[in-house]
């Protein structure tokens, strides 16, 4: 799991404050396969996390095994989750990975608790489970056994093509319980999405992933967010997202306009201020007020893009009020009284949730 003779010591100058203080940092690591990246092994104390719901869903459980990530999109909202650390919510987030290396023991062992109430449990809405790092740690097959043996639904949410090496474990994972998967590709153009996504598999090669979920025999989403004004929100652009997302098998859709909450606005903003400085004065009047586009901005995207996901035959799926994943098929089941009702469902999550990955 581990790398040897990599190990950095906190007293070493690259150490940073906030990690030295950890009293579970097992070692931090760095390794020439992942240049410039530092991994800090963590032992989790926990690894279900509850989420405050809204309206008729009380609450939420995520796991994230791990802080940070390497995908480095610009607009990832998880950014100010760092600050607890002293990092920052830009390059730090980027470069200095957490990783808790024991979350799938800690886990199966929260899991056993007979107060456990089996709720659905959604990966993927803060940091990416699949990012770079899985491939060498393999946190997540022991996560998914966890879920799965404890009788545990759950969905997960990616940008990681890493996901098809446990497609086979996915698929036997679903013969016991719910299992609900989802691929973010927010952006069909591919010098757009190296510059605002650097770390992240290509569109074609997640657009290839959804196709190898659907060819075993199991349903996939495209999460179309964050839509981009100016950029990605023209008809053309959408209008390809959908043929290509059809295209590769994807079974529903979910968008959001972007969500630049403060930490992550500034670091957006600079990567729009060196690639579209043309794009400067509309974007600091549209997002004047605050985090959320306008809702004038929502509506108007709406008009625009709910006609092409009816024209190109896919579904509106539906998201989870809580934990902003998909909403999971163990609470839409009619016979679950936990359905939310169907003023809850809509193809836009509303502005309160912005899952990114990402």
């Amino acid at each position: 799991m581990r790398w040897s003779g990599q190990e950095l010591t906190t007293e070493q100058a690259g150490a940073l404050p906030g990690l030295a203080r950890l009293n579970n940092l097992v070692r931090s690591v760095r390794t020439p396969e992942f240049d410039g990246i530092t991994f800090h092994e963590v032992l989790a104390k926990s690894a279900l996390n509850r989420v405050p719901g809204q309206s008729a869903m009380p609450f939420g459980w995520t796991i994230n095994p791990y802080r940070g990530c390497s995908h480095a999109c610009t607009y990832c909202f998880a950014r100010p989750t760092h600050n607890y650390l002293d990092l920052d919510a830009g390059k730090d987030f980027d470069n200095e990975i957490i990783v808790k290396v024991n979350v799938a023991e800690v886990l199966s062992k929260e899991l056993a608790k007979p107060t456990w109430g089996k709720h659905p449990v959604a990966l993927g809405t803060n940091t990416d489970p699949y990012q770079r790092a899985e491939g060498r740690y393999r946190l997540m097959p022991g996560i998914i056994a966890a879920l799965s043996d404890s009788g545990t639904p759950f969905s997960i949410l990616t940008k990681g093509t890493l996901l098809r090496r446990d497609l086979d474990l996915l698929h036997e994972a679903s013969q016991q319980v719910p299992v609900d998967l989802a691929m973010s590709i927010a952006i069909y153009d591919d010098a757009l999405q190296q510059a605002v996504e650097p770390g992240t598999p290509s569109t074609k090669a997640r657009l290839a992933t959804v196709s190898a979920i659907r060819d075993k025999g199991m349903d996939c989403s495209v999460f179309l967010m964050p839509i981009l004004p100016f950029l990605t929100d023209t008809k053309a652009h959408l209008d390809e997202a959908m043929r290509q997302a059809k295209a590769a098998g994807a079974t529903g859709v979910l968008y959001s306009a972007l969500y630049l909450k403060p930490g992550v606005k500034e670091w957006y903003f600079q990567w729009l201020e060196q690639d579209h400085p043309e794009l400067m004065p509309q974007y600091r009047e549209l997002y004047k007020r605050g985090t959320y586009a306008p809702k004038e901005y929502r509506q108007w995207l709406a008009e625009r893009i709910q006609p092409l996901i009816r024209a190109h035959g896919l579904q509106r799926r539906r998201e989870d009020p809580a934990t902003g994943g998909i909403l999971s098929k163990a609470l839409t089941a009619p016979s679950n009284p936990n359905s939310p009702p169907p003023s809850l469902i809509a193809a836009e999550l509303p502005p309160e949730f912005s899952p990114t990955l990402f």
